[in-house]
């Protein structure tokens, strides 16, 4: 008997793509730049959202769709800033993806928002396959981890836009070459904006606060 195959993981992602760009027709409707932060667990994305908001609540208005695998700890910090926010559980799955996500802009007010941040499930295996209407996406990598992720998990470097390294206020703790991982990165994506950042130090931010504001702005004259 012949063994049949089955290729599940490209009509998933199929059938995906065409949400995502569906996602991402009704989010430029609205001039809204939209953004796919991902890492893994405790890299500092809820820690970046948040200085995010504090610089630009001013300059732009915000909402963010919180994903996890459970809880609603990371969206009730962000609700009591007094931005729109969404939850999405997946239930044990490790990423979002287009449907989750159109789900969650279903409970934003779209009209009132120029800036959107979607925190993705953190992981370093997968989220980076789905799409989910996004305009940039965000690579948020940490001293801690060392600086052999880029090589462990290259697929998550080379696909994204920015490479924040944050927790850079641990260097003198630990025994992290910030030249190899520069190299590796660029190497792995040579167009690939990269910003050293410390969430609770604050340096480098201004870096990241800057190109993010001159994004906002082109998108909303677009």
């Amino acid at each position: 008997m012949t063994v049949k195959i089955i290729t599940v993981g490209e009509d998933i992602l199929g059938a995906n793509e065409e949400k995502a760009k569906a996602n991402k027709k009704r989010l430029d409707s609205h001039n809204i730049l939209t953004i796919n932060i991902m890492s893994s667990p405790g890299a500092g994305k809820t820690s970046l959202i948040m200085n995010t908001i504090n610089h630009m609540k001013s300059k732009a208005r915000i909402a963010v769709i919180e994903g996890d695998v459970a809880s609603s700890v990371d969206a009730d910090k962000i609700n009591e800033m007094g931005i729109p926010v969404i939850q999405i559980n997946t239930a044990g799955g490790c990423h979002l993806d287009a449907n989750m996500v159109e789900s969650g802009l279903n409970g934003l007010p779209l009209a009132e928002t120029d800036l959107l941040l979607i925190e993705n499930v953190g992981n370093l295996i997968c989220p980076n396959a789905f799409a989910l209407g996004e305009d940039l996406r965000v690579m948020i990598a940490s001293l801690p981890e060392g600086d052999d992720k880029p090589i462990k998990y290259p697929a998550m470097f080379a696909d994204t836009d920015v490479v924040l390294l944050n927790k850079i206020d641990l260097q003198p703790h630990l025994d992290f070459n910030m030249d190899a991982f520069t190299k590796t990165v660029t190497k792995l994506n040579p167009d690939v904006q990269l910003f050293p950042i410390s969430c609770k130090s604050g340096e480098g931010l201004g870096a990241w606060f800057s190109w993010l504001e001159s994004e906002v702005n082109s998108k909303k004259n677009k």
